[in-house]
């Protein structure tokens, strides 16, 4: 491409190549599903009852994919990892034992790289799936299991750069980690134990008790007068006042809203109990929900705040919404 020559983008045209880039890759993914048989059946097994590691290996785009399809798998339960097969040539080969298996990636299937280093993972027991373009390439024939992504055309317009073919063979790896991931009763816990750094595993590991406030509850009587309890929901800073009774056991609870509706109507607020103006059946949650459960009652509900409180209806403690944004989970 000569840069001088180069004419800005026709943003008409940018739109139909994208729509034509999608519509391409989308036709290749759903020729796969036909494709599909006992070959897929075979690999998920093999992989499954693999006693060591899956290790993933291609070049080129290809490689690209790979390391996606390592990266997904070890995130969801099957321990994987990448080999680039040039390296593997010069001393990585090391690093497969027999107990392994191989995922090698190649839509040509005829990959000098990879095809190098197949018959000496072979020669030590290792058994080998292969995802190409072409049923009847070296590759293929070697595998133990072979999946096809060949497809039509690319969506290159000049159908050179691999564009539909890498997005059918990372279907294909998605594919084959969904699969393991049922296989291996995968769970959303198990999935945070690997994500811990990020939003999904703060969702995901965090309960109620490691976000609640047990200290300084805005705790009052039900005989309990209305400055008594504008105190204590002050000191307790949640926007709300619990009302328990001797053995702890959540009554009712008074918020600041309730708070401002009360000047509102016609009663002496110098005399009357809290008892009469609580809500007698709170929403309540135990410590041993998830705090996003908390964000989903919450929001049912349009309230701001939740007691926390045992099996018996005894308070345990409290959280606000201000609570949960601080932990991250929402």
């Amino acid at each position: 491409m000569n840069p001088s020559t180069s004419l800005p983008p026709d943003p008409e045209r940018a739109l139909d190549l994208a729509r034509q880039t999608l519509k391409i890759e989308a036709e290749a993914l759903l020729g796969l599903i036909d494709r599909l048989d006992a070959n897929f059946a075979a690999a998920v097994a093999l992989i499954f009852n693999c006693r060591g590691r899956l290790i993933v290996s291609g070049i080129g785009k290809s490689g690209h994919i790979a390391r996606k399809i390592a990266s997904t798998m070890s995130s969801t339960g099957t321990p994987a990892y990448f080999v680039h097969p040039a390296e593997a040539c010069h001393g990585d080969l090391g690093m497969i034992a027999r107990d392994d298996l191989l995922l090698a990636l190649s839509n040509s299937g005829e990959t000098e790289e990879l095809l190098l280093i197949v018959p000496l993972i072979k020669r030590q027991g290792a058994r080998l799936i292969a995802i190409t373009g072409n049923p009847h390439s070296t590759l293929a024939r070697q595998a133990d299991a072979h999946l096809d992504a060949g497809v039509a055309k690319e969506a290159c317009p000049l159908n050179l750069a691999p564009t539909a073919s890498t997005t059918a063979a990372l279907a294909l790896g998605d594919a084959l980690a969904v699969a393991l991931l049922d296989a291996h009763g995968f769970g959303a816990e198990d999935f945070a134990r690997s994500h811990p750094g990020g939003m999904l595993g703060r969702r995901l590991l965090t309960h109620v008790r490691d976000v609640m406030h047990t200290e300084e509850l805005p705790i009052v009587a039900p005989q309990a007068s209305m400055a008594e309890t504008v105190l204590a929901m002050s000191r307790g800073r949640l926007g709300i006042a619990a009302i328990v009774d001797d053995a702890g056991i959540v009554q009712g609870i008074f918020t600041d809203g309730d708070l401002r509706r009360a000047f509102g109507q016609q009663i002496d607020l110098r005399q009357v109990r809290i008892a009469d103006l609580m809500h007698r059946t709170p929403h309540t949650i135990s410590p041993e929900k998830l705090a996003v459960e908390a964000v989903e009652m919450m929001e049912r509900h349009r309230i701001n705040a939740l007691l926390v409180t045992d099996s018996g209806g005894k308070l345990l403690g409290a959280l606000n919404m201000h609570d949960l944004f601080k932990a991250k989970v929402i």
